[in-house]
């Protein structure tokens, strides 16, 4: 059998980039489609959910608004943030099981390349018969008082096309919250202050981490504040330490680079090109000279000549301040702020390997990486996903709190575990005694593993009844920077798709009135 499923992997990982999944001839657009359970989002949690559902006997449809399934597991996050082994259990565990065998590996392995996890989760969807829609993506939520009863969904490549899905119980299983939202659910964006609940690690925070040192000018004539802010310095002041605010951690891409030049695309100058964008940069090495290229990035090794290359230092990767409005914004204004983001990274490769104010030997460190041959071939060889950590965040029936990580107060309806570091990147850079500083990055270790409440991902009943919500739940800020991590997103993925099934058997679709501990019981004897 491990022979029969690595045969399979292989083959499916060297095409993975052509298969699509159209909608299927069962799709009918102009009728209405149902399903017991619908799912928007082919995120790693939306696709552990339909699997689950499928392995449960209900029927699913599963809904992608991008080209690629898989969220940020198949696009570059392949250093998986665990925090402590044990809570991975169920499909979560056998995810990793999976990629393992597909490195001819007996263990769970948790550093993998984009299209490793690609065909894994590929498989699934396989073995259950399950055609994700795509890329579709949602026009309208039709409630019925606190029911819904369908969502509207257009082509994101032609808008003429659309069609209806109802379902009995649906799940948001994106990393925006737009069904969520939607659906008239409350919501938050932004950073709680800490005297909301109590907390200590919430709103403003300027720390040590990820920072500049002392000293670094920020505007483009040193001494001059009337020649302007260099690029990437948020205008206005920093908050008060502790302070609530409407502003979001940054975002990134996860990068997949190969130095195997026999895959090894160059990186060539991209559009909209502009070296001014990383002056900050020299300043800062000005105070901190170069080691190697890794003073700029989280360089982590994957498997066969891969990285996965993530924020590090006082400017990296994040695009700091620019994730502030992505949440609530139309479809049109995100994609605007993704090609943003996406010609900041690739000018900043480009920039660290060809500027001739760079270091020469930093320069050839550089150049001996490019993008894989073998790795988003629909995109340029370059990941479409951004790294959106955080958005939306969900207020339903209770508030995951930094008590809740820090082991002060327990959650009595788990339905599911966390266990990281309590993390946020920065979410703000600004003029500081007139130098530049990052504010909003926090690493709190915290005690061990907790539980993460049923309520927290589901609404309140008089707002929605029929809806599970286990990425963009229920948490303040700071206790989500330790929630938000795939392993517990596939985790909760399984739990809320066995609650939703529960919800349709024995509580007339209502998921507020399904009991975590049966759903956890019946988690735990599934193979």
């Amino acid at each position: 059998m491990k022979k029969l499923f690595l045969s399979f992997l292989l083959l499916i990982s060297g095409l993975s980039e052509c298969i699509a999944f159209p909608v299927p001839k069962s799709i009918d657009t102009q009728k209405n489609n149902q399903a017991d359970i619908c799912i928007y989002g082919a995120t790693s949690a939306g696709i552990i959910a339909a699997y689950t559902a499928f392995k449960e006997g209900k029927s699913v449809i599963l809904i992608e608004p991008s080209d690629r399934i898989g969220g940020l597991t198949a696009g570059g996050l392949g250093e998986t943030d665990i925090g402590k082994i044990d809570i991975i259990r169920g499909l979560s565990l056998n995810f990793y099981q999976r990629v393992g065998q597909a490195y001819g590996k007996a263990e769970p392995v948790f550093q993998f390349e984009p299209k490793i996890a690609l065909a894994v989760f590929q498989n699934y969807l396989h073995e259950a018969g399950i055609k994700v829609y795509q890329p579709f993506r949602l026009k309208k939520v039709n409630k019925k008082q606190n029911e819904i009863r369908s969502i509207t969904l257009e082509n994101i490549q032609n808008k003429s096309i659309c069609y209806t899905v109802s379902a009995k119980v649906f799940l948001d299983c994106t990393y925006e919250g737009d069904l969520m939202a939607g659906a008239g659910v409350s919501y938050t964006v932004g950073r709680e202050s800490n005297k909301q609940y109590g907390e200590t690690y919430n709103g403003v925070q300027m720390l040590d981490k990820h920072q500049f040192p002392d000293g670094i000018d920020p505007y483009k004539i040193k001494g001059n504040p009337k020649s302007g802010l260099l690029y990437g310095i948020c205008k206005g002041a920093i908050g008060h330490q502790g302070d609530a605010d409407h502003h979001v951690q940054a975002y990134n891409f996860r990068i997949t680079l190969t130095n195997d030049p026999k895959n090894r695309i160059d990186i060539t100058k991209p559009e909209n090109y502009d070296s001014s964008h990383y002056e900050l940069l020299l300043r800062q090495k000005e105070k901190q000279p170069w080691q190697s290229c890794q003073d700029v990035f989280g360089w982590s090794l994957m498997p066969n000549h891969k990285t996965d290359l993530n924020n590090n230092g006082g400017l990296s990767t994040d695009m700091i301040g620019e994730s502030w409005n992505y949440p609530e914004a139309s479809y049109a204004k995100r994609d605007k702020i993704w090609k943003k983001h996406l010609d900041y990274t690739k000018g900043f490769l480009y920039f660290i390997g060809h500027d001739k104010r760079i270091p020469e030997n930093i320069r050839q460190q550089m150049l001996e990486w490019g993008y894989p041959k073998d790795e988003y071939t629909a995109n340029d060889h370059f990941t479409p996903k951004l790294y959106i950590r955080e958005a939306r965040r969900m207020i339903g029936r209770m508030v995951m709190t930094q008590a809740y990580c820090q082991g002060r107060e327990v959650a009595d309806d788990p339905i599911g575990w966390a266990a990281y570091t309590m993390d946020s990147h920065n979410a703000g850079r600004y003029v500081v005694n007139g130098m530049v500083k990052n504010e909003g990055d926090v690493q709190i270790p915290i005690p061990g593993p907790y539980n993460i409440s049923y309520r927290c991902i589901t609404p309140r009943e008089q707002e929605v009844r029929n809806l599970l919500v286990p990425v963009c739940l229920s948490a303040s800020h700071i206790a989500y920077g330790s929630i938000r991590m795939e392993p517990v997103f596939m985790v909760l993925g399984e739990t809320s798709a066995l609650a939703a099934c529960e919800a349709i058997d024995r509580h007339h679709n209502c998921v507020q009135q399904v009991n975590s501990h049966t759903v956890m019981q019946h988690f735990e004897t599934l193979k």
